[in-house]
């Protein structure tokens, strides 16, 4: 198994753990949609050819529709309200109001429309085969194929045969399975009966015939097997809740069958609407009857015990009487009430004006005493009162003025007060004599003798009865006039008519094929990304990754891998500027040791160190190229320099000046190499020692910038040892190369702190009008995988 091919099954196996709720940029979709425009155009071209075929092939459905209104005198038997008998029978269910929800049933019973087939022989089609469509001839067939009722209910397969007829019907061929037999006959006279063992088949000349075929196919079906399809297709809805109109409808290939149908279902309901009034009413008219003459007999029983207790207790009208005394003592009573409202008035009134604070005050008036006295007396004393006020604001208390003021108001003061008591005693006989008068009828209201209680309620028991028999006597009149009466239950509002084609229709066919024709593409589309296991653009990145985007390197044709040149303003020039400032910005001042790292072999690490470090020296930087790729080193190849001596010298104590390994890069006169040189047996015991802590520290004192190349960190643990002498690790992924899963890997080596100020770098970036695509042709493998592979 290949590395990839490892990578590939892990990403597979990582399918059920992948994160929900990415967000997906709908920018980069419309662009990947446009990008690939020629899938949406192929696709719209095939869905429209398919809608076509559709529309030339498809047998169109009409819609039928009709409306009724149901007259309430159907179900309009009679209902009083709820009465109770001698015996304590209810009789409340003589009737009821229309209820439109049981007619829509009535309209759609298996019944009805199994009457509606069988009086229209819809069970019976005569099919004309054409070159693109079939179509039923129904009524204008020449030839009137029939059953008995009996032997049709009795089939338990559809009878299919082919008629052969010439256009004077002088010869009638039937071929055909019926009953298991092969049928080739031929009639010469119509009308001609053909005897089966499943039933005797009549055929018959249809008069006034309109077209002619000389090859008709006849079925004919068991009556059941067409309820369910009529049923599905028949709608019954009500017009609006205040009205007892019915919108009937039906969806059929046939608009004169739809019609039919549609006439005939109202006519046989109708029909048995009107046998069930007349059945209803008999029952009602015989139930009447036999009420009668119950209700007669106790009716005559209640009227002579009345009659009898009257004699034997020589009672008059009581009742009037009755009525009388509680008339007259409620008018007391209330002359009572009123008596008591007065006296009520006067006592405050005359607590109020022998109240000491009240002296100089006003009397009220207006209060509800009707005594003209003492209202013309407080009057006068008001008025003096007020007129004292207004002279006082100019004159002293001893003027003779004022002296003679006070004197008027402490007459007329007195004066009230004797008007009061005056009021207050006539009141108080009033009150007197009213409370006696209401007493006395009150007490023969409650003295009347239990004679009359009982006398009442044979009264009670005799009314009842009497009622009961007037309206037994009515409603046997009006049953009788409802069984005489025919009329229908349901009037036609509209009759049946053809609202054109329902099914396909063209405008919503052809919109779907163009909605299909972009849904499909898309959604294959679509589904490819999401299925992808390797990342394709930027978002598929920041979706999953959670290190920090540093640039994005694009797609170059180049073969060298040296691609930053100076004075170059192409776009991957550029690319490494941005990536350059980025750099420069996140490491600061002091930091100086930028580790270039990725997840496996082959995602351009190598090629990003380089370009790297030749864009820092453009900017008159000391820039040191570091090799410590130890396992398969790839830096001096692609440099062209010399890779016999390097690092590996000096971290084996081979070499003790490390900068008698350093060598000119030959791109730059800023730009040096310090190449890994031979592969060690032990790189990771190398990479381990201190001498690579002392060798980075030197360099850091010669060299403005230091740049690591070193291994894939899923292969080899190299990379994780040196991690500790970078300031900034450089995260390399490639896209249309890269597993998404090294992504995550990269996440857990930041998460777990293993390398420092990570930053990602996207390789191989292609730009063009879907987003980002990507395709990128080096590498090299690790372990088993050492063929060096060309860019």
């Amino acid at each position: 198994m290949t590395e990839n091919d490892y990578i590939h099954i892990k990403e597979v196996e990582s399918l059920l753990e992948r994160e929900q709720g990415e967000e997906i940029s709908i920018k980069e979709l419309l662009l990947r949609f446009l990008y690939n425009w020629k899938w949406f155009v192929a696709g719209t071209f095939i869905m429209l050819v398919l809608a076509f075929l559709y529309l030339r092939y498809t047998t169109p459905t009409y819609r039928v529709t009709s409306s009724i209104i149901l007259k309430e005198v159907r179900n309009q038997r009679m209902m009083p309200p709820t009465i109770r008998g001698a015996e304590g029978i209810q009789l409340e269910a003589l009737g009821a109001v229309s209820n439109l929800d049981n007619e829509m049933f009535v309209l759609r019973s298996r019944s009805t429309i199994r009457d509606v087939i069988n009086r229209l022989n819809l069970h019976t089609s005569y099919i004309v085969k054409g070159r693109v469509k079939s179509s039923d001839l129904y009524t204008n067939s020449p030839v009137i194929v029939s059953m008995e009722q009996g032997q049709l209910d009795a089939l338990k397969e559809n009878i299919e045969f082919m008629l052969t007829l010439n256009e004077e019907l002088t010869e009638v061929t039937v071929q055909g399975t019926i009953g298991n037999l092969d049928i080739d006959t031929s009639f010469t006279t119509l009308p001609a009966q053909l005897h089966t063992s499943v039933g005797d088949i009549s055929f018959t000349r249809r008069e006034g015939k309109t077209s002619f075929s000389p090859t008709l196919y006849v079925t004919v079906m068991h009556p059941n097997a067409v309820i369910n399809q009529y049923r599905r297709a028949l709608s019954v809805e009500q017009a609006s809740k205040q009205a007892s109109v019915l919108n009937l409808s039906i969806e059929t290939y046939y608009p004169r069958k739809g019609i039919d149908f549609l006439n005939m279902l109202v006519e046989v309901y109708n029909n048995e609407t009107i046998e069930d009034n007349k059945m209803e009413a008999f029952n009602t008219q015989s139930f009447i009857n036999e009420r009668i003459a119950i209700i007669n007999s106790e009716l005559s029983e209640a009227e002579q015990s009345v009659e009898d207790y009257k004699l034997s207790k020589g009672l008059t009208d009581l009742e009037i009487d009755l009525q009388r005394n509680m008339q007259m003592g409620s008018s007391y009573e209330q002359q009572l009430v009123k008596v008591e409202t007065q006296l009520n008035v006067v006592n405050s009134l005359d607590g109020y004006i022998n109240n000491p604070e009240n002296a100089r005050k006003t009397i009220p008036t207006n209060v509800g005493v009707e005594d003209p006295t003492l209202a013309a007396t407080v009057s006068e004393y008001n008025r003096l009162l007020l007129e004292r006020e207004r002279f006082s604001a100019g004159m002293t208390d001893d003027n003779p003025v004022m002296v003679r003021l006070d004197e008027q108001i402490e007459g007329l003061r007195q004066n009230v007060n004797a008007s009061i008591k005056s009021v207050q005693q006539g009141l108080s006989i009033q009150r007197r004599d009213a409370r006696n008068q209401a007493n006395i009828y009150g007490g023969r209201v409650g003295s009347m003798p239990t004679r009359e209680r009982e006398f009442m309620e044979l009264s009670r028991e005799q009314q009842i009865k009497a009622s009961l028999f007037l309206m037994l006597l009515q409603k046997r009149e009006e049953n009788a006039l409802e069984l005489a009466a025919t009329a229908n239950s349901a009037k036609v509002l509209d009759e049946a008519l053809s609202e054109g084609i329902v099914s396909p229709r063209l405008i919503l066919v052809l919109l779907a094929a163009l909605l299909l024709g972009i849904l499909l593409p898309a959604l294959f589309l679509y589904l490819r990304d999401m299925l992808q296991y390797k990342i394709t653009t930027r978002s598929d990145v920041e979706k999953i990754s959670k290190v920090p985007v540093m640039s994005e390197i694009p797609h170059h044709s180049e073969e060298s891998n040296v691609v930053v040149k100076e004075g170059s303003d192409n776009s991957i020039n550029e690319a490494f500027r941005i990536a350059r400032t980025n750099l420069m910005l996140s490491l600061g001042a002091d930091n100086k040791v930028v580790l270039v790292t990725s997840t496996v072999s082959g995602e351009g690490k190598t090629f990003i160190t380089i370009n790297m470090a030749i864009s820092m020296a453009l900017l008159n930087k000391r820039v040191l190229l570091v090799g410590l790729d130890l396992r398969i080193p790839r830096l001096a190849h692609y440099m062209g320099i010399d890779e016999k001596n390097g690092i590996t010298s000096y971290l084996s104590g081979f070499e003790k000046e490390i900068d008698h390994l350093i060598q000119p890069s030959g791109i730059h006169e800023n730009l040096f190499v310090l190449p890994a040189g031979a592969i060690p047996p032990n790189p990771a015991e190398l990479l381990s020692r201190p001498t690579l802590d002392k060798a980075i520290e030197t360099l850091r004192n010669e060299f403005d910038y230091i740049f690591i190349d070193s291994a894939p960190t899923s292969q080899v643990a190299d990379t994780l040892l040196v991690g500790r002498v970078a300031n900034t690790t450089l995260y390399v992924c490639r896209a249309d190369y890269s597993n998404k899963n090294n992504l995550r890997f990269a996440n857990s080596l930041m998460k777990e702190g293993k390398l420092k100020n990570m930053l990602l770098v996207i390789n191989e970036v292609r730009h063009h009008k879907s987003g980002y695509g990507y395709g990128y042709g080096y590498g090299y493998g690790y372990g088993s995988k050492r063929k060096r592979r060309k860019r």
